[in-house]
């Protein structure tokens, strides 16, 4: 049976993906030859459903078989590597559709493609605080941390977690509004003189900041992004170069922008 090459292309992508297998077996056979059994190991599937997936891909001109291993030709590879980018792009969307009003929109410079491959925290009903733990193991993990966002809600619920990661020598720099600075002062004095006295804690202070977050660490970017009550709802973390030039240049546009906290003497 030949099939039919001037069918619409939209045949093939729907063939492609109506079963779960298929797209990961081409990938598979891009990488390396591999045999009938090794693709039925790996996919799960039973052994009649892949040798009809092989010859169907044969007779699409995506494979060639050498003894008893299959190969992608170049034009599978091409239809594989396509077909991997689409879902990885449909998962990304799927991930960020319920919170992608509460991240920095275009004009910030933000876009979908740096969350290609990011971790993204959800905060849910039963687990609130699902963000914020997310957050407290990156920061864990870093030396230099540096925070813009007009709100706190991100930094409050880990505060103790935080100072301590100062006073042990973390270097620490965070841009916020005054009034959530004069807050936190208010609020939590103790807290707060021993890493401001410390020496490895600069707070700047700037009148118009973004309603979301942007964290760096030493390795990742954070953005958070808050509901109009001021709490978490979702923190999205990555590695991506993209994300990070973005990051670092939105931060450094506040930074410059922002004036040093002037801590007023206490009162004898």
């Amino acid at each position: 049976m030949s099939l039919n090459t001037t069918s619409p292309v939209t045949d093939d992508v729907g063939y492609l993906a109506r079963s779960e297998h298929r797209v990961p077996t081409l990938v598979a056979l891009t990488e390396r030859p591999r045999s009938r059994s090794e693709l039925w190991e790996m996919t799960g599937v039973s052994s009649s459903t892949i040798r009809r997936t092989l010859r169907e891909f044969e007779e699409r001109r995506w494979i060639r078989r050498g003894g008893y291993r299959y190969e992608s030709t170049q034009l599978g590879a091409y239809v594989a590597s396509a077909m991997a980018e689409l879902i990885e792009r449909v998962e990304t969307e799927r991930q960020l559709r319920d919170v992608w009003q509460w991240l920095p929109d275009e004009e910030s410079g933000f876009t979908i493609e740096m969350c290609t491959n990011a971790v993204v925290t959800v905060a849910a009903a039963d687990d609130p605080y699902r963000p914020v733990n997310r957050f407290v193991s990156l920061l864990r993990e870093t030396d230099r941390f540096r925070f813009v966002g007009f709100s706190i809600a991100l930094l409050e619920p880990c505060k103790d977690e935080f100072r301590q990661r100062i006073v042990d020598g973390m270097d620490a720099e965070i841009v916020d509004p005054p009034d959530v600075a004069r807050s936190i002062l208010s609020t939590y004095p103790e807290h707060c003189s021993e890493p401001l006295e410390s020496g490895n804690l600069t707070v700047r202070l700037h009148d118009d900041l973004p309603p979301y977050g942007v964290s760096l660490f030493d390795h990742r970017i954070g953005i958070s992004g808050y509901t109009d009550s001021g709490t978490v709802r979702v923190l999205i973390d990555t590695d991506a170069p993209a994300a990070r030039e973005w990051a670092e240049a939105t931060y450094g546009s506040y930074r410059r922008e922002a004036r040093p906290l002037a801590i007023e003497p206490a009162v004898e």
